[in-house]
């Protein structure tokens, strides 16, 4: 999807669903901490995932893996350096930050990204929210119960889909009241983030009904260590597999972009899931 196609994607209700790649410059992601942290290899990764199929790259600074502690918006400028204006220059798809932090949402907005991803959900910048609607910028509001330090510590809920919902609703109408549009909203369950495997397979299962609130649904599960409690994929091999099933089934029930790190086979799997619904449908002869 080039970035000039966004804007009709998020309120086509006839879209498909988009590849989005991460792009990790950081020292310490949890499936590739180090690998990009200098701008010519960063480059070299967005470009290659560009041509494996990938619709969207989705870029950050800061790992949020369990167990991570923040990163200021300073450090995360200085990460990301030359790359923000570079990245728009080489690569057409859409891309987005993966911030929490105003000032980096902002560096990246004037360097030409397309979308605000924050995971906080505009709960840990105040100024967020104001600078989304001033720039008329889309963002993806994402669920984490707790912070990415301690948010694995003995994650409870009632009804995790329910909650997760409710939060979700939430925080739309927090970005609304900031003056933020609805049609420039997406959503994300926030697999991993304060879940255990449990919480995990009970939002993928239920993804329908997260879709039914009504924006675009964006799922992550790449590599992901709740795979390998089930599949007992290691985090050295990728966890091809298991990230396959999860891609596969997001997509068959309602997501609207899989973030994934493996661009090229999961752009494959995600196609071959086009095509089966595609032919349930009756569009394919």
């Amino acid at each position: 999807m080039n970035s000039d196609d966004l804007p009709r994607w998020l309120n086509d209700p006839r879209r498909g669903p988009v590849v989005m790649g991460i792009l990790n410059v950081t020292p310490d992601s949890f499936a590739d901490g180090g690998k990009f942290i200098s701008p010519d290899a960063a480059l070299a990764h967005a470009e290659a995932m560009a041509r494996d199929g990938a619709d969207w790259i989705d870029v950050g600074a800061e790992s949020t893996r369990p167990g991570s502690r923040r990163v200021s918006a300073d450090d995360q400028l200085r990460r990301l350096g030359p790359l923000l204006v570079e990245l728009r220059k080489r690569v057409s798809v859409v891309l987005s930050i993966d911030t929490t932090r105003a000032l980096t949402a902002e560096a990246a907005l004037d360097a030409g990204f397309d979308v605000v991803n924050d995971i906080s959900a505009g709960r840990d910048d105040e100024a967020l929210f104001p600078l989304i609607a001033r720039r008329g910028a889309p963002i993806i509001l994402m669920h984490m119960q707790g912070e990415p330090a301690t948010m694995q510590h003995r994650p409870e809920y009632m009804n995790v889909t329910g909650e997760v919902s409710r939060f979700l609703t939430e925080r739309i109408g927090a970005a609304e009241g900031a003056g933020i549009r609805s049609d420039q909203i997406l959503i994300d369950p926030g697999i991993g983030f304060g879940k255990t495997l449990r919480h995990n397979l009970q939002l993928l299962g239920d993804l329908p009904e997260l879709a039914k609130i009504g924006r675009p649904l964006v799922v992550g599960t790449s590599r992901k260590g709740f795979i390998e409690k089930v599949t007992g994929e290691a985090a050295a091999t990728g966890r091809p597999f298991g990230t396959a099933a999860t891609v596969a089934w997001s997509v068959a029930r309602g997501a609207a972009a899989v973030r994934v790190h493996d661009v090229a086979a999961m752009a494959r799997v995600v196609k071959m899931v086009q095509a089966m619904r595609s032919a349930e449908s009756g569009a394919v002869s």
